[in-house]
């Protein structure tokens, strides 16, 4: 068995800030908020799971900045391993786009049914059934070479909503755990977003 913690990046924007919608061609770090997100999120890590083992993220900075941040707030010096696997969807025509304009080409209720019911909006470059079985490759792999482990992933929400019986858009800063045995997947639980303090 393995323990696998499923993490989404912090926020790449701040409130103020035109939202756009970056998938895997667009390289941006956190912004301020979410590096508080970060910061939550490693100190929720630490005291539920203190012993992770392994750290993959995706290649994209947004994830290696978040697991950086995480392992600073758990004190933990652990090797950070990127993986292609793990970088975000491409939105194809609306890549970089603000959401007025992908609502506009698309229309709300197609968005409202990726956000809902995972089903990709046209034009999108996704394959769902691709990434749960890269889900399930990776885990197996895991699961022959380091079992009993838990691992952290941080990645996007378009990869994280397709592992499988995970099945939920990732909040940004938010965690799930699950757990991986012969290739049987379990969700502990799904969604977990500590709340940054407003003072």
């Amino acid at each position: 068995m393995i323990h696998l913690l499923i993490a989404r990046h912090g926020n790449t924007f701040d409130p103020g800030d035109t939202v756009l919608r970056v998938g895997r061609g667009t390289d941006i770090p956190l912004s301020n908020s979410g590096k508080e997100q970060a910061k939550k999120l490693g100190e929720y890590i630490f005291q539920n799971h203190p012993n992770i083992q392994t750290v993959y993220t995706s290649t994209l900075k947004r994830t290696v900045q978040t697991a950086e941040i995480i392992l600073a707030k758990m004190h933990l010096q652990l090797m950070i391993h990127p993986l292609h696997t793990f970088d975000e969807i491409d939105y194809g025509p609306d890549e970089g786009k603000p959401e007025t304009e992908v609502v506009a080409r698309i229309g709300q209720a197609a968005l409202d049914n990726w956000e809902k019911n995972n089903i990709v909006p046209p034009g999108w470059n996704v394959d769902p059934e691709k990434i749960t079985a890269e889900w399930q490759v990776f885990a197996d792999r895991m699961e022959k070479k380091i079992p009993d482990q838990i691992i952290l992933v941080v990645t996007s929400n378009g990869i994280a909503r397709f592992a499988p019986e995970h099945n939920v858009k990732l909040k940004t800063g938010a965690v799930s755990y699950l757990t991986v045995e012969n290739g049987q997947w379990h969700c502990v639980y799904s969604n977990r977003r500590p709340e940054i303090n407003v003072t």
